[in-house]
């Protein structure tokens, strides 16, 4: 029996190591204020890219101001943001499409402008509207091959599937659409080549977790970051490394990093909190994790120009302290065994969890309660008052600043 289970998982490995996916594997969802607990919209996205280093950003746009997470290494030189949320409540996410635009383009070459949509429509749309009207005037063909995800201060939460000349909406809102009030996407759109594309596993368990918080109201950006960002279930192959079947001394604590939502690529998660219609779009919340989410700390952020220092750019570092600090501890302790090509796929999955109660994801979790502890109270005073209190806002980012400075987090 033993070595049936050891081939079984020979099998899984060499399978895996097969068939990797591009670097620009992003997932995400769009959740309607119908199935939050609260009533507000949902905007959520685990970033994959080959810019690992990032921070946040206040941007002065043309029309309207906004945070968003940028690329440490080419911004402000490229105009291009990621995820962000304006000061109108407006936000907006992208994944990377693989089976919109039609012909032989290299994986590396599809969507060259979808940074630059993202930064351009911040600052100039309030509305899922006015993103409509952004996709029908820019110039064609757009340089966009992606799905956009989209909510705004007046209840909107979208799907957007881009090409170079059209796009699809998905409304999460419109039950025709959206069932269960939310919509997912990976790197494939529902309009696009059938099965080409990339993240059809990871779709299954975005869409097995969701299916079921939705039906129970239970989805909020903790159970996001807990069960989706972090989630290392694999439903094609029915394992979850959680299930305490992958540490010691069952294996080696070893797993190889393919088709779980966090990836080695994985530069942050955002979930954007928003409002509901009729709230001062100023009580929007962006939950950032920067860098590899299981090594990494939420933060809530507003969008004021005060952005603390933790998340914001650092000249010595090259990125945000907790996208550096993130970066360094899974640099060299989940994924450090570099010997030869292709070994960073290799997954110290006894690092990260274990039997325990000793791994890193398992040390920073009571880290970022504390933060829910101490963000959560005036979240909940701000809506009362209709507005954020910027002294208190201070003082807060210093109070977690100092949290996670003093526990050795960054």
């Amino acid at each position: 029996m033993k070595n049936v289970q050891l081939i079984r998982l020979c099998m899984m490995a060499i399978a895996i190591v097969c068939v990797w996916e591009p670097v620009w594997a992003c997932s995400s969802a769009v959740i309607s204020g119908k199935v939050t607990p609260d009533g507000r919209p949902l905007l959520w996205k685990n970033r994959e890219t080959g810019h690992l280093r990032n921070h946040m950003v206040y941007v002065k746009g043309e029309k309207y101001d906004f945070v968003a997470d940028v690329n440490s290494d080419n911004f402000p030189k490229l105009k291009e943001a990621w995820v962000g949320s304006n000061v109108a409540g407006f936000a907006l996410m992208n994944t990377q499409s693989y089976n919109l635009v039609r012909g032989d383009i290299a994986d590396d070459d599809r969507g060259p402008k979808n940074g630059e949509v993202i930064y351009r429509a911040l600052e100039v749309c309030a509305t899922v509207a006015d993103f409509c009207h952004f996709l029908d005037t820019i110039q064609k063909p757009s340089g966009i091959e992606a799905n956009f995800g989209v909510i705004d201060a007046q209840g909107g939460a979208a799907m957007f599937e881009v090409d170079e000349h059209s796009y699809k909406m998905f409304d999460a809102n419109d039950p025709n659409v959206a069932p269960h009030g939310y919509v997912a996407r990976t790197n494939f759109s529902n309009g696009g080549e059938l099965n080409l594309g990339y993240g059809y596993v990871r779709y299954l368990e975005v869409d097995r977790v969701l299916s079921k918080a939705c039906a129970m109201g239970g989805i909020t950006p903790q159970l996001i970051f807990t069960d989706i960002a972090r989630s290392f279930r694999n439903n094609i192959l029915d394992i979850d490394l959680r299930s305490g079947d992958f540490n010691y001394p069952k294996t080696s604590g070893w797993f190889t990093d393919q088709d779980f939502i966090p990836r080695n690529n994985t530069s942050c998660s955002i979930v954007v909190q928003g409002v509901k219609k009729g709230e001062n779009p100023e009580l929007t919340v962006l939950w950032t994790i920067l860098g590899y989410p299981p090594t990494g700390v939420a933060v809530p952020l507003w969008v004021k120009d005060n952005l603390p220092a933790m998340m914001s750019y650092n000249e010595e570092l090259k990125a945000a302290p907790l996208s550096a600090a993130s970066l360094k501890l899974a640099d060299e302790k989940v994924f450090h065994f570099k010997q030869g090509g292709g070994t960073k796929h290799y997954l110290h999955w006894e690092n990260l969890y274990n039997l325990k109660g000793t791994g890193i994801m398992q040390q920073l979790m009571p880290l970022e309660e504390k933060i829910y502890q101490e963000a959560l109270p005036m979240q909940q005073q701000w809506y009362q008052k209709g507005k954020v209190d910027m002294k208190e806002l201070d003082a807060l980012y210093g109070r977690m600043e100092n949290m996670l400075k003093s526990a050795g987090v960054f």
